[in-house]
């Protein structure tokens, strides 16, 4: 197993899952199926404040909605985990102890004031602002007497000085990151939760994580953890920091920002192809310009072809995908898809009927609901425009294509050809006003399988209507 690529996914149940976040999700688990590796799902939740269930519950059913299955984490278990950090307590205090034994650790009782006063100094002295080492000396009796006062320390890493941090990103290149611009860092809260930097990294090399991708803010982070992993000997993987994804703000996708989730998209009838083929274009430039079916997504993806610069969402182009996404649904697909938002007297066969007739003119089920009446109800009064041409072609027209109907039956190249012959109508002439009447639009469903899917009765109904309609009245 610890030859095998494997990538992961870690979300932190704060919020719903936004794109930013999906992207995230969905390139590393290309990346792992697309060369042979696995996939981890890892929970980060040891902030209770911030942290709940349903958070979790959302997010592990937007993954599962996506696609994206893992093939170790919550509800895939395997003797590497657990897999939420909750249950990974005695693994930290192992390694925390570790830490202290070597002298790579020291308690802090600087207090939340005090280090803002001393940031604030570095500032003003055009210094960066890092931990300035106050209680990295203490004495055991200085120790003894901040406890007596009631302070509760933090744990600091202690940072080597004057040590070059050194990794190549995958997506960014070589990096490099001096100790002393660094710091000593807090590795465990003053409450005993462990710090971000600590049990990520950890959790990552134990679980033998071989290619980690995330976002470009935490590249920051990175130099921290290489320390941790060399100062406990530990195994490190490869880091590939992955563009900013900005909304159309211009502001970086966040969950508390109330950027659109994964969630939103899925409510709106957004179809998880649809997604997937969005995202694997935002900041990649691997794809083909064509849709991509989930199955062969992991081979569409190529790590070389993510660039540097941010990716920005775009709503237009994540229709355009929600297009294709629903040409493609077949009938019973189509037909659950839609099934949300469509009266509950409709009929089986007429819940096929509709989505057949409407596949190709929605792009989320809300789009089908007016041609619930076109197919099974009364046409609405026509507007000015088309009133317009039903008058240009007259009561005799329709009256002609009752007549037709009669001889062809619902047959659309045989209608057009007898009402030809019988006007002298022909195009857009001849097939504008016969669309009209049928629904009450310029547009919509082809004309042919509009005219076989509809009832003869409500197609003799409508002609006649028209053909019984004074000039200029509706």
């Amino acid at each position: 197993m610890s030859n095998i690529l494997t990538t992961r996914y870690a979300p932190s149940p704060t919020g719903r899952m936004h794109l930013g976040n999906a992207r995230t999700a969905l390139f590393s688990y290309l990346l792992a199926r697309g060369r042979g590796g696995r996939f981890v799902l890892r929970v980060e939740d040891t902030d209770e404040q911030r942290g709940s269930e349903a958070h979790l519950t959302s997010q592990l059913e937007d993954l599962g909605w996506l696609g994206l299955d893992w093939d170790a984490g919550p509800g895939s278990e395997d003797a590497l985990g657990p897999y939420r950090q909750s249950e990974r307590g005695a693994l930290y205090d192992e390694h925390y102890a570790r830490l202290g034994a070597a002298g790579r650790t020291y308690p802090c009782y600087c207090s939340a004031a005090e280090l803002e006063v001393s940031r604030r100094t570095q500032l003003a002295g055009s210094l960066p602002p890092r931990y300035a080492g106050t209680c990295r000396s203490l004495t055991e009796a200085q120790r003894a007497r901040h406890e007596a006062a009631g302070r509760r320390p933090t744990l600091r890493f202690r940072v080597p000085a004057g040590k070059r941090v050194e990794f190549d990103d995958l997506v960014r290149g070589p990096q490099e990151f001096s100790s002393d611009d660094i710091g000593d860092f807090v590795i465990r809260r003053a409450d005993g939760v462990p710090m971000f930097f600590f049990c990520n990294v950890l959790d990552d090399s134990l679980m033998r994580v071989s290619h980690v991708l995330r976002g470009e803010d935490h590249l920051t982070n990175t130099p921290r953890q290489l320390m941790l992993l060399e100062a406990l000997g530990l195994a490190r993987p490869e880091y590939g920091h992955l563009p900013m994804l900005l909304g159309p703000d211009g502001a970086p996708l966040s969950k508390r920002r109330g950027s659109v989730s994964v969630g939103d998209l899925r409510d709106a009838g957004y179809l998880p192809a649809a997604v997937t083929n969005y995202l694997l274009r935002l900041g990649h430039a691997g794809a083909p310009d064509e849709w991509i079916d989930p199955a062969d997504q992991p081979g569409a993806f190529l790590l070389e072809r993510v660039g540097r610069a941010p990716a920005h969402f775009d709503e237009v182009q994540l229709q355009h995908w929600q297009r294709e996404a629903v040409k493609r649904l077949d009938g019973q697909a189509l037909q659950d898809w839609l099934a949300p938002v469509l009266p509950a007297t409709l009929r089986p066969a007429e819940r096929r009927l509709l989505g057949l007739t409407v596949s190709h003119n929605v792009v989320f089920p809300v789009d089908a609901l007016p041609w619930v009446d076109v197919l099974f109800g009364e046409l609405p009064s026509l507007q000015a425009d088309l009133r317009e041409l039903v008058d240009r072609a007259g009561p005799e027209f329709f009256a002609a294509a009752l007549d037709s109907l009669a001889v062809t039956g619902p047959d659309l190249p045989a209608l057009a050809r007898e009402l030809k012959q019988r006007t002298g109508r022909k195009g857009a002439g001849l097939f504008m006003p016969l669309r009209i009447a049928l629904t009450g639009r310029r547009d919509g469903p082809e004309l042919g399988p509009l005219l076989a899917a509809l009832p003869q009765a409500t197609i003799h109904r409508r002609f006649s209507a028209l053909a019984a309609r004074p000039q200029g009245k509706d």
